[in-house]
């Protein structure tokens, strides 16, 4: 459980760094080779733990901690009824469907992958539209000496 939260905790983390980066920084502004490098680890790391180490670390904790096997059932569904637990196992009827808890282990985890991925789109499309001015902004009219220009000539 531990490392599944820490890993979560220093993914959000570093999501928020980039946000914190992005908003400082100026449009426009020349990228060094050196910001490139940083700036494309520090993404790389992001994405490892979103899609490699966050999921593994799921998958551990529901089999190791949880004892999420194949073996332990949570629902069993027939004609017979619907029966919770490990007396699915004794269920009879046509139309049987047994639901383990190794099924619902995957579902979480491939709910984290699709989170993270729709969580990967949002931030595109934020950090493409950093600094952007919203259409209700209107700047007041300066004059050639950049003041404001307190009345119509």
């Amino acid at each position: 459980m531990a490392a599944f939260v820490s890993s979560m905790i220093a993914m959000i983390l570093m999501v928020a760094v980039c946000l914190y980066v992005g908003a400082r920084r100026p449009i426009g502004t020349p990228v060094t080779w050196g910001e490139a490098m940083v700036g494309g680890t520090w993404v790389f790391g992001i994405m490892m733990l979103a899609y490699g180490i966050v999921p593994h670390q799921w998958l551990n904790y529901a089999d190791n901690e949880l004892l999420w096997r194949p073996d332990k059932l949570l629902v069993g569904i027939s004609s017979g009824g619907v029966v919770f637990g490990n007396e699915a196992k004794d269920l009879g009827g046509t139309g049987r469907i047994l639901i383990n808890y190794q099924a619902i282990r995957d579902i979480i985890a491939t709910v984290l992958y699709i989170v993270f991925l729709g969580g990967q789109m949002y931030l595109w499309s934020v950090w493409q539209k950093r600094g952007r001015k919203k259409p209700g902004d209107v700047e007041e009219a300066r004059s050639r000496f950049g003041r404001p220009v307190l009345r119509k000539a």
